[in-house]
């Protein structure tokens, strides 16, 4: 079971079977006034400096969102597309609500992309799975309806078993469907965390597809918010969660994700972990002996 996302130069593959994903998040004026009030006036400056930050971090996908009021989000985002495209070389999440901004991301978009979103409601996916099967991108399931987010796992994984079969209807394979069970804040929904893993194990199981979340929904308005997001992450990799969209830019959560890889024997010799956690000032014995014995300059 795995999902297949590529860039010209990248391939990303997202499955139980291979290291977790993070989809940068970052690119997305959500809550960010800055980038807000940049995007409207045409500056993309911010988007390109997060964009190769992200990647830097370790994001092996980018997330890319225009939703701000009163402008042409469609131009705007096939832009900032094809902007990102030029600057790192890793796969994109298109992102948005708006239909016809999403088929002129994905018309923009070079390779598989992967569509953020679809919900289980009909009108939704009447629009948004077409978009799907003509650009030959994934998509992303997210397991609410006409009736809300339910709290009832059953409910969840009916609308998640909609969607494989609508997209089913439309020639869409169930490889490039990656469901997102829907992590609500635990602070205010009790209990929330442990029914998405119970969830998610079952979507894995029964449904046999990739899988997805935003990462952050689960520490909402509670404080230490990068640990939380730290052990939920550790959790859901362990019970069968392939990615998420997620900020790489913080080094709690980043580095939860990497242990996660390690002990879910997914970094081979361990090296990515060695690679980010050796201190920088670490030398071997052999090192210290050359180092030793070169001459000293007066």
């Amino acid at each position: 079971m795995e999902t297949i996302l590529a860039s010209p130069q990248k391939e990303v593959r997202i499955g139980v079977d291979h290291p977790f994903v993070i989809i940068g998040e970052r690119i997305n004026p959500t809550g960010r006034k800055l980038l807000a009030a940049e995007l409207a006036v045409g500056n993309y400056d911010r988007v390109v400096t997060d964009a190769l930050a992200q990647v830097e971090a370790g994001a092996h996908m980018l997330d890319v969102n225009a939703g701000i009021p009163m402008i042409d989000e469609p131009t705007v985002l096939a832009e900032i597309v094809r902007l990102v495209q030029s600057v790192v070389n890793v796969p994109l999440s298109i992102d948005s609500s708006v239909v016809a901004a999403l088929e002129a991301g994905l018309a923009a978009y070079q390779g598989k992309a992967l569509v953020n979103s679809v919900t289980g409601e009909d009108a939704r996916l009447e629009a948004v799975l077409p978009l799907v099967k003509k650009y030959g991108a994934a998509v992303i399931g997210i397991t609410n309806d006409e009736s809300g987010i339910s709290h009832d796992p059953e409910v969840r994984l009916a609308v998640a078993r909609k969607i494989i079969e609508r997209a089913a209807d439309y020639g869409i394979p169930k490889a490039d469907i990656v469901i997102d069970p829907l992590a609500m804040p635990v602070g205010a929904v009790p209990g929330s965390g442990a029914i998405f893993l119970g969830i998610t194990r079952r979507i894995v199981e029964e449904l046999q597809v990739t899988t997805t979340c935003g990462a952050s929904n689960i520490s909402f308005g509670l404080p230490g918010r990068d640990t939380l997001s730290a052990a939920f992450l550790t959790m859901g990799i362990g019970g069968g969660v392939t990615s998420a969209i997620m900020n790489p830019l913080k080094p709690e959560t980043a580095n939860a994700v990497r242990a996660a890889n390690l002990l879910m024997g997914h970094d081979d010799n361990a090296q990515a972990w060695i690679s980010a956690n050796r201190p920088p000032e670490a030398e071997s014995g052999t090192e210290r002996a050359v180092r030793s014995r070169r001459p000293r300059r007066e």
